[in-house]
């Protein structure tokens, strides 16, 4: 199944060619909404996640990024920035069982690169009935995405 991030900000806009990134000015032009649809950052990111992503943002090793695929650049992709290469960035999924990510294609040319991901926020799974089960969603619901507090075991691990 391929992989895809339906993206809701500025970026769309710009593809859709009616605007550039950030063309309305002000800071909240620079940020946008992306949806998971697929498993490959499971554990961090889990499909139905929303992310709060900034756009043009300085990417360092470990942030969760929002890039085009190398190969269908119409395709949007959520990966792990894991280092410099001499190509661009090293990306892969959290989930070591998919294999969508620069083991599959290399490194991915800065310019693919098109937003870094803040804050995971992740909808109510069924009817909230209760205030205490509300308020437990609530607590859980939106975390910020850093890479010293969201790197897999296995990242850690190398």
């Amino acid at each position: 199944m391929p992989e895809r991030v339906e993206e809701r900000g500025p970026e769309r806009e710009r593809a859709e060619g009616t605007g550039q990134a950030g063309g309305r000015g002000g800071l909240l032009s620079a940020f946008g909404l992306a949806e998971v649809y697929n498993p490959s950052m499971v554990p961090t990111l889990r499909p139905g996640d929303q992310l709060v992503v900034q756009y043009g943002a300085t990417v360092r090793p470990g942030d969760v990024v929002v890039l085009r695929h190398p190969f269908r650049q119409d395709l949007l992709i959520v990966k792990r920035a894991v280092r410099r290469d001499e190509g661009g960035w090293w990306v892969q999924g959290d989930n070591p069982y998919v294999r969508n990510d620069s083991r599959e294609f290399g490194a991915v040319p800065d310019e693919l690169v098109i937003a870094r991901a803040w804050a995971r926020v992740r909808p109510p799974r069924g009817i909230q009935r209760s205030p205490r089960a509300l308020l437990s969603w609530a607590v859980s619901a939106v975390r910020p995405v850093r890479a010293d507090r969201s790197l897999s075991r296995r990242l850690r691990a190398r």
